[in-house]
């Protein structure tokens, strides 16, 4: 039709890293190929892609670090074209040699030749070549879930042929496998970026560049390319990719990023919840953080247990209450624009199967991520650091409350935070000194010539929570009750806690912190630590605050957009909050946040 009518032809393709799941089930794609002048699966002609790669000088550096970065992301996260299975599933012992099946129908198996017979040949040669090898075939997705036939069946594996069908990670079966054959599948651009050199049948995308073994080699590809050179023309130059939260084009990082979110939440989800010690008004926002592939239970006691039992659900609790093998819940770290002791849903929340962050008596989640995480990649550290400047910049804070500070005495200015006395965290993160005045006391006896402000926790402020001080004056030159955090911040040089997080706040802003308890961020040597650090810490590594900030605010928490209801990056709702677009609390929770207030002294029915 476009020949006959002079019209323009474009050639759409979904993109190489696409969905949770395959096209045939409903899921949009995260990308788009469209191409102008052929189609990359083919070789018949040139595709863009093709010239891309042929012609493209590909030697920008900040282009072949975002390269390197996404390789390293992708194979970090596990994500590749289809990315609902769970890394953890066991593969083959390692050793062996992987042939790749696809699709019988496939159009780009047509397009490099290849039939049953052509498949067949491939099997052949992975034999002759690897003589006395174990020999695995990798199903493809659509295959193994009965959507599409294969073009190997199970009378193929026999003797030291066995097949793989089971929704394994991609990267895990690369990294056990000695020698990669395939005709024209993607997994053998990932074989690529794992560091294979893989025996190519037919004429995919990636053959032909001096980074394949090719059978059926291609006159017109003569240039020889990096793993990271494919890459940026293949990732991020080719695809045009969707931002779902946003609803607009982006970058192919804000896309990998949305996958990423989508993925975890899927990972962590799929087996489905039975969740105690929830209040009310708490369990929607939970349903629409842990709810989106099968809906909450929520139960207590042997019922959850025998609920859990019978579904094959996993058991989580919020962390204050939870006792025994359950994953723990807590709020994140950039929460909401208001309190949660007012019933303001969340943004972020934590999922700790470990302990719980504030916790030290034993380590968290959070406490290994930092112990363990190696020197952050350049692409973590730039991330990290983009962050950090975005956060400052705005001022965003766990809670992003308050007015601007008033005018501040001139001297050296301590801030003092106070915190709820009966919290979880000051019960067990801080034995030796449990109450805000004691707090306000040993800053003034170590500081008497400074100027201390004194900052009460906004629950306290609100009568929502036990920790007023009587006369603070005693000690503080000034009470800053209401002012906005990240604006004070700017004008203090160091800050005094027991366990709060304004004190990671501050580090973020480069400002000293003392801690008399012990805080997660403590005794990391980043801080200033008085109080009973675990000595664990002390004799591990020391994280560069980047490390840390990337431990508790990308790798820790699980982000939701209030927008778009979708699981989502730090980066979004840091936006969200940033930008104002974040939906006000309904009605109910505004009515029963008044109510509380009425009756505070039975705080313990709605927290």
């Amino acid at each position: 039709m476009a020949a006959r009518s002079g019209a323009s032809l474009l050639r759409i393709e979904d993109a190489f890293l696409r969905s949770l799941h395959p096209g045939r089930k409903g899921e949009p794609p995260l990308g788009l190929l469209i191409d102008r002048t052929g189609v990359h699966f083919d070789a018949s002609a040139p595709s863009d892609l093709e010239t891309l790669l042929a012609t493209h000088p590909l030697d920008d550096h900040a282009l072949l670090e975002r390269a390197r970065g996404g390789i390293a992301r992708m194979r970090e996260a596990h994500l590749t074209k289809y990315t609902g299975f769970d890394p953890a599933t066991p593969v083959p012992e390692p050793g062996y040699v992987l042939v790749i099946d696809q699709t019988q129908g496939d159009a780009s198996v047509h397009a490099s030749g290849g039939d049953r017979n052509r498949f067949l040949e491939m099997l052949y040669w992975a034999q002759e070549e690897n003589p006395g090898a174990r020999i695995v075939i990798k199903t493809h997705p659509e295959t193994a879930q009965g959507l599409r036939a294969g073009h190997f069946t199970a009378a193929d594996a026999q003797g030291r042929i066995s097949l793989c069908t089971d929704p394994v990670s991609p990267w895990a079966l690369l990294d056990g496998a000695v020698a990669v054959y395939t005709l024209s599948s993607q997994m053998g651009f990932e074989a690529i970026l794992a560091g294979h050199r893989p025996r190519v049948f037919g004429t995919p995308f990636y053959a032909g560049w001096g980074l394949t073994q090719d059978e059926t080699p291609l006159r017109r590809r003569g240039r020889s390319l990096t793993r990271a050179q494919l890459f940026a023309a293949a990732m991020i130059l080719y695809p045009t990719w969707y931002d779902p939260c946003r609803d607009r084009l982006c970058t192919f990082e804000d896309a990998l990023g949305a996958l990423e979110a989508q993925t975890r939440a899927w990972r962590e989800d799929h087996r489905g919840w039975v969740a105690s010690g929830m209040r009310l008004w708490k369990r929607k926002p939970l349903q629409g953080f842990f709810g989106g592939q099968k809906a909450v239970i929520f139960a207590e006691g042997a019922k959850a247990e025998a609920k859990a039992a019978q579904t094959g659900r996993r058991r989580m609790a919020w962390a204050g209450k939870a006792g025994g093998d359950v994953v723990r819940v807590e709020d994140g770290f950039l929460r909401s624009r208001g309190l949660g002791a007012e019933l303001v849903p969340p943004l972020s929340l934590v999922l700790d199967d470990l302990g719980i962050y504030y916790d030290p008596a034993r380590p968290s989640r959070l406490e290994k991520i930092i112990a363990e995480m190696p020197e952050l990649r350049p692409d973590q550290r730039d991330r990290t650091q983009r962050l950090i400047e975005r956060l400052t910049g705005a001022g965003l804070t766990k809670y992003n409350l308050g007015a601007a500070p008033p005018a501040l005495p001139e001297g050296h200015r301590i801030l003092v935070v106070g915190q709820v006395e009966d919290d979880a965290s000051i019960r067990l993160g801080s034995p030796d000194m449990q109450t805000n005045a004691e707090l306000l006391a040993r800053a003034r006896a170590a500081n008497p010539g400074a100027v201390l402000l004194w900052k009460p926790h906004p629950d306290v402020s609100a009568g929502l929570r036990s920790g007023a001080v009587g006369a603070p004056e005693r000690w503080a030159d000034l009470t800053v009750e209401g002012a906005d955090m990240g604006a004070l911040l700017r004008q203090v040089q160091e800050v005094w806690t027991m366990t709060s997080l304004t004190g990671f706040e501050a580090l973020l802003r480069g400002v000293p912190v003392t801690t008399l308890g012990a805080p997660f961020y403590a005794g990391w040597g980043l801080t200033r630590d008085l109080g009973p650090v675990p000595p664990r810490r002390l004799a591990g590594r020391r994280p560069t605050l980047e490390a840390l900030v990337h431990a508790t605010l990308i790798a820790y928490p699980r982000y939701r957009d209030p927008v778009s209801g979708q699981p989502c990056t730090v980066e979004l709702v840091a936006e969200r909050l940033e930008t104002g677009t974040i939906p006000h609390p309904g009605l109910p929770n505004r009515l029963l946040s008044k109510a509380q207030g009425i009756f505070a002294s039975q705080a313990h029915l709605w927290r």
